[in-house]
């Protein structure tokens, strides 16, 4: 009893300190996040001077955020010092939500600091940056007659339809190029100007341009490849087609088997002749649909053929037993009155609730048990061994409440075949 209390106390001890632990870490997070606004208030006011209000707009409604987030941890810290804190549940609940409330301040802060950083950064070196998007300019312009080539190209070998998603870059990278051409100009002057705030956008505005523009020509290149990718898997995709369609058409056709055959048939079918232009992406993706559909109504036939056959005969027995196991124990019981037990009686008569529901349930298919599918005939076994079942645990109990009576003396046996013959 002793080395039990002892136990108890060093847990209780270990509980206070880590309790004390998570407070201390919630004051030291309060003290990090104030310094934290502190100093990014610090940095806002440099950079509205070097950068222009506008470029610092995300950070002051973030310190607005932070300041609220603040002060709803200070709250929580005020009431864990009250005379009257509440429950231990409740301190714990309110340290952590401190901790909570400070890192969302101090990553917030981070996350917008970090991007004013890089603003600030791009407009102290913005001549170079300039120089640099010029560049780009120039560069990616020399690669807009070999996109367009490349897109003739790919016309004389693919459908429209294939290249919707590139025949238009090459003429959409050109306005891009042309766009961040007139943003560099824009920067420049407004920068001239001593309106740093609004060179700095037209600066992003460029770099973002030619970012597009050289992502643009990229998927022309990218997508030659990927295309000729597509016609090699479509030439192995059509092979195993029709392998898959000759060992369907030997096995057994069940509906949902012959419905996905004549569709994989349809996407073979479909396919275009040689000499015409193809999207190889569209029969692609047809084929392996439809190949899928095909296995998938395989591997259902095979495993519905695979299930047990549930023959009309073994519906016959399973009925016709769980009534002679209803018949058995019901003679049982009857011909003792008074001397049967609560507990076999409900027995009996869940089985005779169950079979009275499983002829409504035979008469309200509307067919007979030769008609019914599999999956019925099922159900009416698995009702009617359950009608069985309740049926013969009732009778053991009954058995085992006879016994009982049995063993008592005279005088018992007596009082109760008198208590049963006064019961209505």
């Amino acid at each position: 009893m002793a080395g039990l209390w002892v136990r108890r106390r060093r847990g209780a001890q270990e509980l206070d300190v880590h309790d004390a632990d998570v407070a201390k870490r919630a004051g030291s997070a309060l003290v990090a996040a104030d310094e934290r606004i502190r100093r990014a208030a610090e940095e806002l006011e440099f950079a509205e001077a070097e950068l222009g209000s506008d470029a610092t707009e995300g950070l002051r409604q973030a310190l607005v955020t932070a300041r609220r987030l603040l002060s709803e941890a200070f709250r929580a810290n005020r009431a864990n010092h009250e005379p009257d804190p509440g429950t231990l549940d409740e301190v714990r609940a309110r340290n952590a939500r401190i901790v909570e409330l400070c890192e969302q301040v101090e990553l917030m802060l981070d996350d917008h600091l970090s991007m004013l950083a890089e603003r600030a950064a791009r407009a102290r070196g913005a001549p170079g940056v300039i120089v640099g998007v010029r560049a780009d300019i120039e560069r990616l312009r020399s690669r807009l007659p070999q996109a367009r080539e490349t897109i003739e190209q790919l016309a004389v070998r693919y459908a429209r339809a294939a290249l919707v998603t590139v025949d238009g870059n090459p003429a959409e990278a050109e306005h891009l190029l042309g766009f961040a051409e007139h943003s560099i100009g824009v920067a420049e002057r407004r920068r001239d100007a001593g309106h740093r705030a609004q060179s700095i956008v037209a600066l992003e505005a460029s770099v973002d341009s030619v970012r597009r523009a050289a992502a643009l020509l990229d998927a022309v290149g990218a997508f030659e490849v990927e295309a000729l990718r597509a016609e090699s898997e479509l030439a192995a995709t059509v092979e195993e087609s029709r392998r898959a369609l000759t060992a369907a058409l030997e096995e057994p056709q069940p509906a949902s088997v012959a419905g996905a055959i004549v569709g994989l048939q349809a996407a073979l079918a479909s396919l275009p002749s040689a000499g015409v232009n193809t999207d190889p992406f569209a029969h692609l993706t047809q084929l392996r649909e439809a190949n899928a559909r095909l296995d998938a109504a395989i591997a259902a036939a095979r495993e519905h053929t695979a299930r047990p056959i549930v023959l009309v005969d073994h519906v016959r027995r399973a009925i016709t037993h769980a009534d002679r196991e209803l018949d058995v124990a019901r003679d049982a019981i009857a011909g003792h009155p008074g001397r049967i037990g609560a507990e076999a009686l409900t027995r009996l008569a869940e089985s005779e609730r169950l079979r009275t529901d499983l002829g409504h349930y035979l008469s309200g298919t509307g067919a007979t048990i030769s008609m019914m599918d599999l999956d019925r005939r099922a159900q009416v076994i698995t009702l009617a061994e359950r009608v069985a079942s309740l049926a013969s645990e009732s009778l053991i109990l009954a058995r085992r409440d006879l016994d009982a009576f049995r063993s008592r003396g005279p005088k018992q046996r007596a009082g109760v075949e008198a208590q049963a013959s006064s019961t209505p």
